[in-house]
């Protein structure tokens, strides 16, 4: 079963952000659908929105990898399923 999620991350701009992140889906069978980052000053701050492939990990094994990720660069990392995202910012 595929699931559309919604990952974001912010943080302290740093090398290898996007590689680390990136290496992990990838690990994880996941695919990156759409990615949009920016810096201001040394903020980094990425949204992307993935594809998991739960025949390969299920939503929370990559959610949990991509929390260490997120512990080990010093960044704040969510992924959030596309709906709830959806339904959380509803006005």
């Amino acid at each position: 079963m595929h699931v559309k999620t919604v990952l974001s991350v912010l943080g302290k701009d740093r090398v290898g952000i996007v590689a680390a992140i990136s290496g992990a889906l990838a690990d994880s069978g996941a695919n990156i659908e759409d990615i949009r980052q920016t810096i201001i000053g040394d903020i980094f701050s990425m949204t992307m929105l993935v594809t998991v492939d739960e025949d390969a990990a299920s939503f929370e094994a990559v959610q949990t990898r991509l929390a260490e990720v997120g512990d080990e660069l010093g960044m704040q990392v969510t992924l959030q399923r596309e709906d709830v995202f959806h339904f959380m910012h509803r006005i």
